[in-house]
């Protein structure tokens, strides 16, 4: 059988009897329509004295089938809620001026993307400036007159040859583009618009936008401005080869005098990034590691500096997690990370001293399909932190952290789930058959689940594969489950928030015995004594993908697969990749022609041969991460071995976006369920 497309799934729905009959009532289970109705929110910002909270509040539009972003202000004692920035234009990256009398915004125009402005007290915006290009990083000076952020300068391309001359009112093809950068394209993007990423200054009430860092050097964010106002604190790499060392920056200091060299803070082998100055100057808070050993997987570390960049000194070494977003207490004695914990991300408190005190756990958000760890927080001066609140029963929500109790301050999903019957999330627990090592793993049962019957079971595996699931909601999983499937989902040795060690254990061996831990999940649900074991289905995306394919490469125990953006041939992934710098470096450690053998050793490919079971083949046909070549080179070779197969091609669609217009998110989990349903 071969579906072409999303369309060929869909007849194939609309031709069942069930599918025919007309609603007599409300769904009681979440269906893919549903996908339209979810809100999320996300990017929380304490106004500096507590008193308010702006966020951007995330909904599909079932009209355009986007997500479309609005800004919108909550009281965090009562939770009432009022509108600050929305229609159809997409509004993000709400930033508080120190006072908290003003509030910045990006928000798209016919004219590009843009900054803005507005003043709370009248309720009045204005746009600051008019961009060549879109803006990032917004960051306020501490007096509140000034705005800085990092945009795109272009610059010409080289040609290799002058253009031939066109003669008047001919109509020829577009010239020949030359690309000569390391990294000229990215998933999401496409090919890269030739030109750095500088750091511009502004002024808060309109003007002339100023650059500050020049060269043939990227900034990245976040940025900060120092205590004093004067100069902006940034991450980059302005090494000669720079592009060739992916994992590689350093703290540097741009002085808003301009005229002065850009001040080096820091110097050491591997990441420097997110520079955050104390309260009072004194200290600049950053994170990153030592990158020696050129690893798979490093955990991210917090680290403070004077204002010079002196005596540096590491907070988190004893922690064998990797910690994000530092941000300082008032007092400047203590500063708020957030950490991945056993498929968990949590909020702690770290002292001066090094001491980590966990204040609460649950965030999450960042998408809807799978349940990704992850969130945001902020905090305010008087101790209270907003953050993205994670359920396994809906989207995150606004809640509030204060006195040490954690309150929701939304409900955006409670009307679409009213009287919804959802698949209930638990954890399982699960040691791997390899070496006993405890593997994270949760298991969602059906809606309606009864104990004494037989169900079918889906594997569903993450990405990354350096990342972690955990108890969130995701809609793969609640649309898998509504259709009466058991679904479990695990952190398989590599995944993070289990410590360097575990995470490392793929590292220059990835598939191994992640292998060994998924069907150890799989015993551990079929041990339950509700899963047929004879109806076993697994899927996943990306690394997920390239599990999906190993495992029907080692095992038939499955009924039927459906890989996700899959690496299949690891030779011509890390050569077509958009990280192909990052990816043969740190997790080869050699270049393909160096060592062929042990790239094809790792490669799903090298078991095709052992293949029977029906394979569904799934990519977006923009994606450049894992790209288009790589699925369709598994397609063929199931073709070629008569194994039952079908290419399934999402238009428009990159790696991260894949499931991010709610149509085709809905019709790819429906066309997996058709999939599964044909090979029962």
């Amino acid at each position: 059988m071969r579906l072409a497309s999303l369309v060929a799934v869909a007849v194939l729905l609309a031709a069942s009897p069930a599918a025919a009959q007309a609603p007599e009532g409300p769904a009681r289970t979440f269906g893919p329509r549903d996908l339209f109705g979810l809100q999320m929110a996300s990017d929380p910002q304490v106004r500096p004295d507590g008193g308010a909270i702006a966020y951007v509040r995330v909904s599909n539009d079932i009209m355009t089938d986007t997500a479309r972003r609005s800004i919108w202000l909550v009281d965090p004692v009562t939770g009432t809620q009022s509108p600050l920035e929305t229609g159809d234009s997409p509004f993000m990256a709400p930033r508080w001026s120190p006072d908290g009398s003003r509030l910045a915004y990006v928000s798209s125009s016919p004219t590009g993307a843009q900054i803005y402005v507005r003043w709370m007290a009248t309720g009045r915006s204005a746009r600051v400036a008019t961009l060549e290009q879109a803006p990032n990083d917004i960051a306020w000076s501490p007096d509140g007159r000034t705005l800085a952020f990092t945009m795109l300068v272009p610059e010409e391309g080289r040609p290799l040859a002058p253009a031939l001359p066109r003669p008047e009112g001919a109509k020829w093809a577009d010239p020949v583009k030359v690309i000569d950068r390391v990294t000229f394209r990215a998933d999401g993007e496409g090919f890269l618009k030739p030109g750095y990423r500088q750091v511009f200054v502004i002024s808060a009430e309109g003007g002339q936008p100023r650059q500050l860092t020049f060269g043939p050097f990227d900034v990245s964010g976040p940025i900060h401005f120092n205590r004093a106002g004067d100069a902006v604190l940034f991450a980059s790499n302005r090494a000669a080869n720079w592009e060739r060392d992916p994992q590689e920056s350093e703290i540097f200091q741009a002085s808003l005098a301009g005229g002065q060299a850009v001040v080096q803070l820091t110097s050491r082998v591997g990441p420097d990034a997110a520079p955050t100055p104390s309260p009072d100057g004194s200290l600049i808070a950053y994170v990153g590691y030592d990158d020696a050993r050129k690893r798979g997987y490093e955990n991210q570390r917090l680290y403070v500096m004077d204002s010079l960049g002196r005596k540096s000194r590491v907070l988190t070494g004893a922690l064998d997690r990797s910690v994000s977003a530092p941000q300082w207490s008032a007092d400047g004695r203590s500063l708020y990370v957030a950490f991945d914990d056993q498929g968990t991300t949590k909020v702690a408190r770290v002292g001066l001293d090094g001491k980590v005190e966990v204040l609460f756990s649950g965030l999450g958000g960042g998408g809807f399909d799978r349940p990704y760890t992850g969130g945001e927080f902020s905090v305010g001066r008087n101790g209270l932190i907003a953050f993205t609140d994670a359920s396994p029963e809906r989207p995150s929500e606004l809640a509030v952290w204060r006195g040490g109790k954690a309150q929701a301050v939304t409900a955006l999903n409670a009307d679409l789930m009213s009287g919804k019957s959802l698949a209930k999330v638990e954890a399982l627990a699960v040691t791997s058959s390899h070496d006993g090592k405890p593997i994270g793993a949760w298991i969602a049962t059906p809606p309606g689940f009864d104990p004494t019957r037989k169900y079918p079971l889906i594997l569903e595996i993450h990405g990354g594969p350096f990342a972690a699931y955990g108890p969130s909601f995701a809609t793969d999983v609640q649309l898998y489950a509504a259709a009466g499937y058991v679904v479990v989902y695990a952190n398989p040795r590599g995944s993070t928030s289990y410590g360097e060690g575990f995470a490392n254990e793929i590292d220059r061996n990835y598939p191994s015995h992640d292998y060994d831990d998924l069907m150890s999940v799989v015993d551990a649900a079929v041990a339950k004594g509700f899963v047929d074991d004879r109806r076993l289905y697994v899927t996943g995306g990306s690394g997920g993908g390239a599990l999906t394919a190993w495992i029907v490469g080692k095992t038939d125990r499955v009924r039927a697969a459906a890989t996700q953006k899959p690496v299949i041939n690891w030779t011509s992934q890390v050569l077509t990749t958009d990280g192909y710098a990052f990816m043969a470096a740190y997790w080869f450690g050699k270049m393909p022609w160096e060592d062929p053998q042990g790239y094809w050793a790792r490669s799903p490919l090298s078991l095709v041969g052992n293949v029977k079971t029906p394979t569904l083949v799934v990519v977006g046909d923009r994606d450049d991460r894992t790209p288009p070549s790589e699925a369709d080179q598994y397609y063929a070779a199931l073709q070629l071995r008569g194994v039952p197969t079908a290419l399934l091609r999402v238009p428009g669609a990159s790696h991260g976006g894949i499931a991010a217009r709610p149509s085709q998110s809905g019709g790819k989990a429906q066309a997996i369920l058709a999939w599964f349903e044909r090979h029962r």
